[in-house]
């Protein structure tokens, strides 16, 4: 009767270690089917717990998000490039590309575009001066509270935009309105690429800072300070909604 018992006896114990091994194979190959865990396992440096043909899948994940983090160095390294050089040598690549003698110039000439010397040149060329403000803002943010809740809502079967706009927009909107503030205190001071692209068409493209110095060589003192005081108020209403947003912004949060 012994004897039989412990025959049943490592009968069960033998089923359970099949049982679990089975268990363990299929939430391995689950793993391996899954890219981010497996980084995130190199990551954390626990592929050890895997078998060795595991751990070769771990590190090719590896490999794969380090060409993912060079690529995310040189998408922002491309960001900070209107910081790193002069507002007058960003007008001038516009008009090495839509100017009259420029690389599209002449697709634009035949569709009766204009880009250089029109407001569409200005708006583009404040655009890309003004535009690491908002990603400089807004990466740090997003770095910091990560992307589960968007993992979360694409796995229960939401779509690309509404995850953006029902999910990541409802916690960045704050970071955003914030990085849109300092965009706007920059663009209305813009000077060097501005006029660059504009011409200095009166009534055109002229824009505030440009205005002014049209009055000063133009020797109309007066004029020149009332729109330079003008400015210098719109400049301190920005700040005042720059802290109105930095308080309701940590207050939210």
């Amino acid at each position: 009767m012994q004897g039989k018992a412990r025959v049943q006896l490592a009968a069960t114990t033998a089923r359970e270690d099949l049982r679990r091994m089975g268990e363990d194979a299929l939430a391995t190959a689950r793993a391996l089917a899954d890219r981010p865990t497996l980084q995130r396992l190199t990551a954390e440096g626990q592929s050890d717990a895997l078998p060795p043909f595991l751990r070769r899948a771990c590190e090719a994940g590896g490999v794969d998000a380090c060409a993912v983090l060079s690529g995310k160095s040189i998408l922002i390294t491309l960001i900070d490039l209107p910081l790193a050089i002069s507002p007058v040598i960003s007008g001038m690549i516009f008009v090495l590309l839509f100017g009259l003698h420029g690389w599209f110039g002449v697709w634009l000439r035949e569709h009766d575009l204009s880009i250089i010397f029109a407001l569409p040149g200005i708006m583009l060329a404040t655009m890309f001066v003004t535009f690491p403000y908002v990603a400089r803002e807004l990466i740090p943010l997003m770095q910091q509270l990560g992307n589960d809740e968007e993992e979360a809502a694409i796995t229960l079967g939401a779509g690309g935009w509404m995850t953006f706009f029902r999910v990541t927009l409802p916690k960045i909107r704050w970071g955003l309105v914030y990085g849109v503030v300092l965009c706007n205190a920059r663009a209305m001071g813009e000077f060097g690429a501005v006029s660059v692209v504009s011409g200095h068409i009166r009534g055109l493209t002229n824009t505030m800072p440009l205005h002014i110095e049209i009055l000063y060589n133009e020797y109309n003192f007066v004029g020149a300070f009332a729109v330079a005081s003008l400015l210098t108020l719109l400049a301190a209403l920005t700040l005042v909604v720059k802290t109105l947003v930095e308080r309701t912004g940590y207050r939210r949060r």
